[in-house]
């Protein structure tokens, strides 16, 4: 921190209700203390203006790379193995299509097993942007059926 930001941070401090604040930033520690009580700075370390901007921008990469980190798209896997079906039933509309936004608990797909038909269900809420496996085709536990993104 430079001695101005330590001068604005000192006055903001002195004009608000705050009676205690805490700061450390690298090799710079401030704490500040109302009522009476002295107020202890530690020893400042000024960093050069280039520093500061090394900062930020690494800074500012963290955040870019958080925000992409949150849209990368996720898949939804079957629950069991068996058949895989996108509708109710062959000449059916497929109970999602790519694009839809899926709320948690609505029926994404079917899944057979052993003559037995089971609902398959989204376990959060998500878009579909993606399917994987065709209509029809054998999927074994775990086989990622859809790619969504997450909302």
């Amino acid at each position: 921190m430079s001695f101005e930001e330590i001068r604005e941070l000192i006055k903001i401090f002195a004009e608000s209700t705050i009676s205690k604040l805490s700061i450390k930033q690298n090799d710079t520690e401030i704490a500040l203390e109302k009522g009476g009580i002295p107020i202890d700075i530690a020893p400042v370390v000024v960093q050069h203006q280039q520093s500061i901007k090394q900062n930020e921008k690494v800074q500012h990469q963290n955040e870019n790379q958080n925000e992409l980190e949150s849209k990368i798209n996720l898949t939804l896997n079957s629950p069991m193995v068996g058949t895989f079906y996108s509708s109710p039933a062959p000449n059916a509309q497929s109970f999602v299509k790519v694009g839809d936004k899926v709320t948690k608990g609505q029926t994404i797909g079917i899944l057979e097993a052993m003559k037995i038909i089971n609902e398959w269900e989204a376990d959060f809420n998500c878009k579909i942007v993606k399917f994987l496996v065709e209509d029809g085709r054998p999927v074994e536990y775990g086989t990622p059926i859809f790619e969504v993104e997450k909302i």
